[in-house]
C-alpha cells in the first residue's frame, strides 16, 4: 500500500488544482471494451481554483490570477492487464468536444468540471475516448509543490531560454535542479515560445518521468522499509478518498513502480487543427479524427502506443523544429535554393563565398540554446557539422565545404516533435547529454 500511494502520488503530481482524490467511475461505456479486463484506466486532473490560497500563497506560487475552477491539465493512464506497461496520455485543456451531459453543448474539454464536476468531466471523458475510467485523481498547486520538495526536488531540462510572465518561470538552457515552486511553474507555463500548451504538456511528462526514474535509482520504493519513508513524505501534502478499493490501489501502484522507463510510455493526443476560433469559446484544439481514434482502440484493445504508425507516422525526415522560424545565411547559392524550398528562411551568401573550400561536409555555426533549431537544418543538410558559437546572432551560419551538400526536405509536425508517443527511456531532451544539474534560480514572486 505504501509502494501504492508513492506511484500514484508522482502521477498526480503533473497537475495543479484542488486536492487529491480518489473516486470509481460510472458504468463502462457501450463497446470500449475495458470492462472486460483489458487494463486500466486511471483519469488523473488538476483543477485550476485558487480556493483557501492567502495573498501570500498566490504571489509565492505565482497564481495570482483568476481561477476558472475548470481543469488545467488532463491525463489519462492505461496500466495494461498484465501490469508490464503503462501508457499514460495527456489531453489537452483546450481540446473541442462535446460534453457527456446530453445538451449537446460543445466547449474546450476543461470546461467540463465546471459544467458538471469531477461526474461530468469522467463521462466527458469516456464519451470522447470510448474507454472506460476506472479511478478519478485530483491534485493542487500547494500539493505539487510540497510533494516535489518532499522528494528532494525535480530536474528540468530545455534547449533554449524558457520565460513566461504569467507563470514566473525563467529558465537558462541547459539541465537544473529545481524545488518544487520552480518546477510548478516549469510545469504551468503556457505562454512562451513554440509550442504553446503541447510544449507545456511535454515538460510535464519530462518531469514526472525522471521524478519515478530518480526514485527508484535511489532506493525510495527498492524495500518495505524505503517505500514507507517515500510515502510518509508524501502523505504529508495529499489525502485519498477511500472510496477506491485498496487492492485497486495496490494493484497498479506495484505494478508502477516496477516498470522500467522503456515500459511506460508517453503521449498526447494527435491535434488537426490548432487554432479552431470557436464564438463565445475562444481558440480551441480540434483533435486528428483517424490519429486520435487509432490512440483510443490501441489503449481499448490493450496494445502499446509506441511505434503505431496509425496513430503518429513519421515522416521521411522529421524536423524537431519549423524551418519557416529558423533564419539561414549560407555562402552557396544551389544550398540556398534548396533551404529556401525546404521552407527555411535564407539568405544567400555566396558573392562573398571563399575562393578555397574546406574540406568536408557543411559547418553550421548558431549561438548557445538553440541545439533544436541547429538539429532541423542540419536534418535538412545530412552530414553537416554543428559549432556552437558564443556571442552568435539569432541567424544560422552555413559554411559549405569542398563536398558539395545535400539538401532534403524536412517535414515538420508539431504532434510528430512535441507529441507522438515516446517511452520514458527516450523522452529526453537534447541538453541532457550535454550537461549536468545546476541549482535552478527561481524568480520573484509576482507583484
Amino acid at each position: 500500500m505504501l509502494r501504492t500511494t508513492a506511484a500514484m502520488t508522482l502521477l498526480a503530481t503533473l497537475v495543479s488544482g484542488a486536492a487529491w482524490t480518489a473516486a470509481p467511475a460510472g458504468p463502462p461505456p457501450p463497446g470500449n471494451g475495458n470492462g472486460n479486463g483489458n487494463g486500466t484506466n486511471v483519469l488523473v486532473v488538476g483543477v485550476d481554483s485558487r480556493a483557501g490560497l492567502s495573498k501570500a500563497e498566490k504571489n509565492r506560487l505565482h497564481v495570482g490570477g483568476k481561477g476558472c475552477n475548470c481543469t488545467d491539465v488532463m491525463m489519462l493512464v492505461h496500466l495494461s492487464r498484465d501490469s508490464r506497461r503503462a501508457s499514460v496520455v495527456s489531453l489537452p485543456r483546450d481540446s473541442y468536444v462535446e460534453y457527456a451531459d446530453g445538451s449537446g453543448v460543445r466547449g474546450k474539454i476543461n470546461g467540463a468540471y465546471a459544467r458538471g464536476g469531477r461526474a461530468l468531466t469522467v463521462k466527458t471523458v469516456e464519451k470522447v475516448t470510448g474507454l472506460r475510467v476506472d479511478h478519478f485523481l485530483e491534485t493542487g498547486f500547494t500539493g505539487f509543490e510540497q510533494t516535489v520538495n518532499g522528494l528532494g526536488g525535480a530536474t528540468l531540462c530545455t534547449d533554449r531560454h524558457l520565460r513566461d510572465e504569467n507563470s514566473g518561470l525563467d529558465l537558462t538552457p541547459g539541465m537544473h535542479h529545481a524545488d518544487g515552486n520552480g518546477t510548478l511553474r516549469f510545469v504551468r507555463a503556457r505562454h512562451i515560445e513554440r509550442p504553446g500548451d503541447l510544449g507545456r504538456v511535454r515538460r510535464q511528462q519530462r518531469t514526472v518521468s525522471d521524478l519515478l526514474t530518480r526514485l527508484t535509482a535511489e532506493g525510495a520504493l527498492a524495500d518495505p522499509a524505503a517505500a514507507a519513508g517515500t510515502a510518509a513524505t508524501l502523505l504529508k501534502s495529499v489525502r485519498t478518498d477511500d472510496r477506491t478499493g485498496v487492492a485497486d490501489l495496490a494493484r497498479i501502484g506495484l505494478a508502477l513502480a516496477r516498470l522500467r522507463p522503456e515500459r511506460t510510455e508517453f503521449a498526447t493526443v494527435p491535434i488537426e487543427e490548432f487554432d479552431h476560433r470557436v464564438p463565445g469559446v475562444g481558440s480551441t484544439l480540434v483533435w486528428h479524427e483517424a490519429r486520435s481514434r487509432a490512440l483510443w482502440k490501441a489503449l481499448a484493445q490493450d496494445r502499446p502506443i509506441t511505434g503505431d504508425r496509425a496513430i503518429q507516422p513519421v515522416p521521411r525526415t522529421p524536423a524537431v523544429t519549423n524551418p519557416a522560424g529558423i533564419t539561414v545565411r549560407i555562402d552557396d547559392a544551389g544550398a540556398a535554393a534548396g533551404l529556401r524550398a525546404a521552407g527555411f528562411i535564407v539568405t544567400d551568401t555566396s558573392a562573398r563565398a571563399p575562393e578555397v573550400r574546406p574540406a568536408g561536409p557543411p559547418v553550421i555555426r548558431y549561438a548557445p540554446g538553440r541545439e533544436s533549431d541547429a538539429a532541423t537544418l542540419a536534418a535538412a543538410l545530412p552530414g553537416a557539422r554543428r559549432q556552437v558559437v558564443p556571442g552568435h546572432d539569432g541567424a544560422f551560419d552555413v559554411a559549405v565545404g569542398a563536398r558539395k551538400p545535400e539538401v532534403r526536405t524536412v517535414t515538420y509536425d508539431r504532434n510528430v516533435a512535441e507529441g507522438a508517443p515516446v517511452t520514458a527511456d527516450r523522452l529526453g531532451c537534447l541538453t541532457r547529454r550535454q550537461a549536468s544539474p545546476t541549482a535552478l534560480r527561481r524568480p520573484s514572486p509576482s507583484r
